[in-house]
């Protein structure tokens, strides 16, 4: 259970189902419907395996740097499995998630194929530039909408995009938040992040600022006829204000000036979008 465990922890397969739930409500909205479940099948795939192997490949890469900071989360710090397991899962899992994608369209194989390169892109240096590896990770969480919505259909309908929007800036401020708890590490490393240029302070303020975005445009989809699936949904209401009270509980312990719990809120954040894409899952079908 413990190797087990320590796969999960490296491949971080929890991102993968949560990709997955995205690419699902791009394809939901683009198909009016239930698409092929052939296509859904690889269009699961296609995500999995390139985070999986991707996240493998960045934690052989962050090694060193997650030891100095002290990242047990991780469990190649933990010494529960080798670096060389992540380089064998990443040159296993990286061509077989590229393959998937060639199951499901040509469109959806040249973005996971451009998307799949910039994720090692990243891994080996973009990751050192962190004001544009936020932006990338940010960019990671929306084009599963993109690619969900490639998959049924050329045409990408406006609230597939509005939706990748809102992942957009949630990534962003989750980003900024890693580099406020990897400030040592990176200072250390001589990687200049948002709190080395504006400082711990105000990036938590920048931070507080894109979930507040992402709280704001979550409301449109209710309010605006931009998509009828949503138009006055109260199902997708209900469950998207849980994310949005989590979030707003982010934003004031971002801006107060109490000590905060950057793990705890990491995760919580994750849960909150989790719930995220569960309310437009759910506004999909009801």
């Amino acid at each position: 259970m413990k190797t087990v465990r320590a796969l999960w922890d490296l491949m971080r397969l929890e991102h993968g189902i949560m990709l997955f739930i995205a690419v699902l409500i791009g394809s939901l909205i683009a198909q009016q419907g239930i698409p092929p479940v052939k296509k859904l099948v690889f269009a699961f795939l296609t995500p999995l395996l390139l985070e999986a192997s991707t996240f493998a490949l960045n934690d052989y890469f962050d090694f060193e740097v997650d030891k100095r900071n002290e990242r047990t989360d991780r469990p190649l710090v933990r010494g529960d499995l080798q670096p060389k397991t992540a380089l064998y899962i990443f040159f296993i899992l990286f061509p077989l998630g590229i393959l998937a994608s060639i199951f499901v369209n040509w469109t959806c194989f040249l973005i996971a194929t451009v998307t799949g390169f910039l994720s090692i892109l990243y891994d080996v240096w973009m990751k050192k530039i962190k004001l544009l590896g936020n932006f990338y990770i940010a960019y990671i969480m929306a084009i599963p909408f993109i690619f969900g919505g490639t998959v049924v259909s050329p045409q990408i309908p406006p609230i597939v995009i509005f939706l990748a929007i809102i992942a957009f800036l949630t990534g962003v401020g989750r980003e900024v938040m890693k580099d406020v708890m990897d400030y040592e590490g990176d200072k250390a490393s001589g990687v200049k992040s948002f709190p080395q240029y504006i400082g711990i302070k105000n990036s938590n303020l920048l931070s507080a600022v894109f979930y507040v975005k992402a709280v704001i445009l979550s409301f449109v989809p209710f309010l605006a006829n931009i998509s009828e699936a949503y138009y006055l949904n109260f199902y997708y209401l209900g469950i998207v204000l849980v994310t949005d009270v989590m979030l707003l509980y982010t934003v004031t312990r971002l801006i107060s000036n109490k000590s905060i719990d950057m793990k705890f809120l990491r995760k919580f954040t994750l849960v909150a979008i989790f719930i995220g894409l569960i309310a437009f899952l759910v506004g999909a079908f009801f």
